[in-house]
């Protein structure tokens, strides 16, 4: 699968811009990961780009559905199962039956999902708006205060450490540059 097609796909079934914006986030953040984890960027960027490709389609039912119709789209498409995997597992937790995290590109999924919304809320407090106002301690600062950004799941993120093997620093570090690498793309 392309890019490209992964694009069409995500544009076709997704409208909301700042949905959009997120998922562009996930690929960047995703592909940097694959880069410190030695693994594939395609294949780890492809499953940040399309983990949320179905939100807008089953959100009145995503506790329950989320995920389902994206590996339904994939394996028509016969896209590889490590990235179906990856989308099916980053919903763990919230999706009733979504299975646990388990290879390094999963978990990479799962807990820089969250980060990225982190980050987006910083930049936005920024009085330019802008991602390059963000620095590594700015996040850390806000992510003392539990209620800035209240809905991000912060024991999600932090299971970088245990699951990946990425101090949380260096993991807000790693997805902050790549967020800064196309904050076109983001809007910020």
């Amino acid at each position: 699968m392309t890019r490209e097609k992964a694009i069409k796909l995500l544009h076709k079934n997704m409208q909301n811009v700042n949905l959009r914006r997120h998922c562009y986030a996930v690929e960047a953040v995703m592909k940097s990961l694959a880069v410190r984890l030695k693994g594939d960027p395609e294949v780890w960027g492809m499953a940040g780009l399309l983990h949320d490709a179905d939100y807008e389609l089953v959100k009145d039912n995503a506790k329950k559905e989320h995920t389902k119709q994206t590996i339904k789209w994939l394996k028509e498409l016969d896209a590889s199962t490590d990235i179906q995997d990856a989308i099916a597992s980053h919903a763990w937790g919230y999706v009733d039956d979504a299975p646990e995290p388990k290879s390094k590109m999963e978990w990479a999924l799962y807990t820089c999902d969250e980060l990225t919304g982190l980050i987006v809320a910083v930049g936005l407090i920024k009085p330019n708006k802008k991602l390059d106002s963000v620095t590594v301690d700015s996040v850390m600062k806000k992510w003392k205060t539990k209620s800035f950004a209240g809905g991000v799941d912060r024991k999600q993120i932090e299971q970088c450490d245990e699951r990946l093997g990425i101090p949380m620093r260096e993991f807000v570090e790693i997805a902050l540059k790549a967020m800064q690498n196309i904050h076109d793309d983001l809007g910020l």
